[in-house]
């Protein structure tokens, strides 16, 4: 039985969303996820020397920000770290599953 040019082209054009679908899902699979760095960076303003208690709060100011930054970074690292043994640990759980 021959079909006409329309049908062909109207059923080639109902299986494109199919096949994007199938693409997109064997791509997501064995896609690589890449981690982004963020780096913090603390400018320090130049302080003016107008009054002597606003000069120490600002120097405690610039100080605290320091320490936040300082403590951000460690946090942030230590999230990484944990990242990567709950990372390694599904991939642990994964491969015994694979051997039973």
């Amino acid at each position: 039985m021959a079909y006409s040019e329309t049908r062909i082209v109207i059923g080639g054009l109902a299986h494109v969303p199919v096949l994007i679908f199938i693409a997109l899902f064997i791509k997501g699979k064995f896609l690589i996820e890449t981690e982004e760095k963020k780096d913090t960076l603390v400018k320090e303003e130049p302080v003016k020397i107008t009054d002597q208690k606003n000069t120490l709060v600002k120097e405690g100011k610039a100080e605290t920000l320091k320490e936040l930054s300082n403590k951000l970074d460690n946090i942030e690292q230590k999230a990484d770290e944990v990242y990567e043994k709950v990372k390694k640990k599904k991939k642990d759980k994964k491969k015994k599953k694979k051997n039973n």
